[in-house]
């Protein structure tokens, strides 16, 4: 036992010689303090879940220790992950985030702004809702809209249940129709629905409106030459 100690001897001092000096260095180097921009990851989303809050993307961390160590710590390794899994609808909230930060042991996390974050999980649902077309600009006095043909006549939505039960309808982007004598067509867009509420597919509805014009000349002149 003594033998293997006292093989390379001379190696095994030097090496621990400076070993011992880094790490006066490391303790006895100056101390800073730097913040960061953490991104957040939220992983695992249950099944049948989405979430349904405002969760920051990043979180403002600041760090101190060692100057040589917080100048080799690049911004994209800080970075945080929260694992959803097996949780049910509701209100989560996680706290003591600094623990999720993968850091040197000589690093310390004085500050994480904000220091915990709630999220909301609620169950996703869809629901079929008729096009509600939006008309914009005014006809010439011998012309009237003889029909609107949203085509489709109705879409599906999907996302957080208690936003989805609030929509009974989708709207369409203005359809111009100022001063047309003759049918109408476009292809128009949809208003988002909702801000934890989609489209099941992407939607751009065409949309047929039926202009009819009165040749015999506007409605009040009709009435007043049958008043005669």
């Amino acid at each position: 036992m003594v033998k293997i100690i006292m093989e390379n001897w001379f190696l095994k001092l030097l090496s621990l010689t400076f070993a011992v000096i880094l790490w006066f260095f490391v303790m006895g180097e100056q101390r800073l303090e730097q913040g960061y921009s953490a991104s957040l990851q939220l992983r695992n989303i249950p099944e049948g879940l989405m979430i349904a809050n405002d969760v920051p993307s990043t979180i403002d961390v600041r760090i101190s220790g060692p100057r040589t160590l917080l100048m080799n710590l690049k911004p994209s390794e800080v970075r945080l992950s929260v694992d959803l899994t097996g949780l049910k609808a509701g209100v989560t909230s996680f706290k003591r985030l600094e623990e999720q930060l993968n850091l040197p042991t000589a690093l310390k996390v004085t500050r994480l702004s904000p220091p915990a974050i709630d999220v909301r999980l609620e169950a996703i649902q869809k629901k079929i809702i008729p096009v509600r077309v939006i008309l914009k600009g005014e006809l010439p006095a011998v012309a009237h809209i003889g029909g609107v043909y949203p085509n489709p006549a109705q879409v599906e939505i999907e996302g957080a249940k208690s936003q989805v039960k609030k929509i009974n309808e989708a709207v369409t982007d203005p359809v111009e129709i100022d001063g047309a004598m003759a049918d109408v067509e476009a292809s128009v867009a949809l208003s988002p629905p909702g801000q934890y509420v989609s489209f099941s597919q992407k939607q751009t509805i065409l949309v047929k409106v039926a202009i009819v014009v009165d040749t015999e000349g506007p409605p009040s002149a009709q009435e007043e030459k049958h008043g005669e």
